[in-house]
This record gives C-alpha cells, sequence and structure tokens, in this order.
C-alpha cells in the first residue's frame, strides 16, 4: 500500500519574486519526485505570503483596487503554473508517467471566525516604520512590525472549516494523479446560501494542508520549512533539537513560548490536529531536501499521539 501524503511547501521553496520563483522550483521539483519515485501519493500545498502581498500591492495603485480574494486565486494560478510545469518536467526526465495539475481552490471558512477582528497574517514586503505608518494612512493596511525585520501587511487568518473542491481532488489522487491544492491556504470564502463568497483574509497554509490531509485521509502531513528539525529554546545555549514529541509534549512546549507565532507556532499546532485526528496518523516536520529521509525515521521531528 502507498503512503499517501499531503505536502505542505514553505516559502523559502518557492521565492519572492515570478523570476525568482521560477528558478527555484525547479530545485523543488527534485525531492518531490523523489518521494513520487519511492511509490508515495502526494498531494502538494503551498504558502503564498510574498506573493499574494505583491499582486495586491501591484494592483493597489489604482481605483477600486483588486479584491483580495481575487489576489489570492492570482497567486494560485501562476504558482501552480510554475510549480506543476517543474514537477512534470522532473518526471519525464525520469520516465515517470504520472500527471500533475493545480486546483484553484476555495476554503470555507467561518464568518464568525474571531480572526477577522484582529489581523495577525504577515503578507507582501518589509517596509520602515515611516513607510508602514504611511501605507495606514493611505491605502488603510493595518501593518505590524515582523521579527525584528521590519513591518508588513497584516490580514485576517481565520481557521478553515472545510474545502469546496473536495471531491474534485480526491478524484483526481484516487486515479494517481498529483494534484496541487489549497494553493496559499486557498482563497478564503463564506457561505450565503448556494453562493460562496470571498473574503479579505489568508488562511494560513499549515492549517488548510492539515484540513486537507483528514478530507483525503491521508497517513503523512509534512510540513516543509528551512530547518531540518523543531528546536526548543532556539538560537540559545540549551538549544536543544527534537525528534519524536508527542501532543502532550507540544501543548508543554507552546504553553513555556518555545515556538515564534507566524512562524514555527502555527506548523507545530497544525501537525498537532493531524496526529490527533485518526490512529497512526504521522505529521512531520522538516526540510524540503530531508522530506524522504523523514518519511524513513532518520531526522525531521515527528509529532504523534500516544
Amino acid at each position: 500500500m502507498k503512503d499517501k501524503i499531503v505536502v505542505a511547501l514553505g516559502g523559502n521553496a518557492l521565492g519572492k519574486t515570478p523570476k525568482e520563483q521560477l528558478e527555484l522550483v525547479k530545485k523543488t521539483a527534485k525531492p518531490i519526485v523523489d518521494l513520487i519515485s519511492e511509490g508515495h501519493e502526494l498531494v502538494i500545498a503551498h504558502g503564498n505570503g510574498p506573493q499574494v502581498g505583491m499582486i495586491n500591492l501591484a494592483f493597489s495603485k489604482n481605483d477600486p483596487q483588486m479584491p483580495f480574494p481575487e489576489c489570492g486565486a492570482m497567486s494560485q494560478g501562476y504558482i501552480g503554473y510554475h510549480l506543476q510545469n517543474a514537477i512534470r518536467e522532473e518526471l519525464l526526465n525520469r520516465d515517470m508517467k504520472q500527471k500533475v495539475a493545480t486546483v484553484i481552490t476555495q476554503v470555507i471558512v467561518d464568518k464568525e471566525d474571531k480572526a477577522f477582528e484582529n489581523p495577525t497574517k504577515p503578507i507582501g514586503a518589509f517596509y520602515t516604520k515611516e513607510e508602514a505608518d504611511e501605507l495606514e494612512k493611505t491605502k488603510g493596511f493595518s501593518m505590524k512590525e515582523d521579527a525584528g525585520r521590519g513591518y508588513r501587511r497584516v490580514v485576517p487568518s481565520p481557521l478553515p472549516v472545510d474545502v469546496a473542491e473536495k471531491e474534485i481532488v480526491k478524484t483526481l489522487v484516487e486515479n494517481d494523479h498529483i494534484v496541487i491544492t489549497v494553493g496559499g491556504g486557498g482563497i478564503p470564502v463564506i457561505e450565503e446560501g448556494n453562493t460562496l463568497v470571498g473574503v479579505p483574509a489568508v488562511i494560513d497554509k499549515d492549517f488548510a494542508s492539515e484540513k486537507m490531509a483528514e478530507i483525503l485521509d491521508a497517513d503523512y502531513l509534512i510540513i516543509l520549512t528551512a530547518v531540518e528539525k523543531v528546536a526548543i529554546n532556539f538560537g540559545k545555549e540549551n538549544e536543544k533539537w527534537l525528534d519524536e514529541i508527542s501532543i502532550a509534549e507540544c501543548e508543554k512546549y507552546i504553553e513555556e513560548g518555545h515556538f515564534a507565532p507566524g512562524s514555527m507556532l502555527p506548523k507545530v499546532q497544525a501537525a498537532m490536529k493531524f496526529a490527533n485526528s485518526k490512529k497512526g496518523a504521522k505529521a512531520l516536520i522538516t526540510s524540503l531536501e530531508k522530506a524522504s529521509d523523514g518519511i524513513k525515521g532518520l531526522t525531521g521531528t515527528v509529532i504523534v499521539n500516544k
């Protein structure tokens, strides 16, 4: 039996501009196809923070501005276009016959989600304090300082409730196709009768990937990041890298403040949720280059429900 794996690609796998992304996805495709060549069924998700912010900013010079859900759809399309072509090329280079496609995906959220009252998800470029103040004044953006690197626009980040195109994704996966879905966390929509209405927000791609992994009854959720393992006391003298952690240990480390919000925290929380979703479910956090070794138990941090 093949392992069914949902892989959530981090921003470092995509770059910040179309030109940089076009070059990076060719490198990204290789370890992804390694996993496919080892017999795993893969579903791929990705972030879009830099890309959706860039698209929105480009349109913000116009009046009226391009609505944010449409910017999310554009980012899904152009990231998917680059990614699926890079994976297709790598498959053909290895004489592998699987097909790959991107599904423009809408993710349903609760209109009463408290996240709409407190924008926290950073998107787009970094700005100085003066530039951020000007954007707040002229564009009405919410701007927050981001981990000492400058100021970025923040938007609401509601939790995913369901995936509108889930049956389409299931059908493609069942027919041995590789699917890129819930790109950028999916286009956030709310249900109003038979209508799906886009809302100005960005769903965290790790939580959207977890939701898709549950829907597909996946065996593994792999959350890829810039580091090989999760650490506590990160960057300090008593830094400790973790191989396997239980849900209870994760909760303890979160309470102690070991994982940064907007960085490692949502990855650990999404991993916990998936590990808790069914018996035998495993979540792995590691780097893209180490994903295959992580599945073999050679590296990475595995979150399990002991």
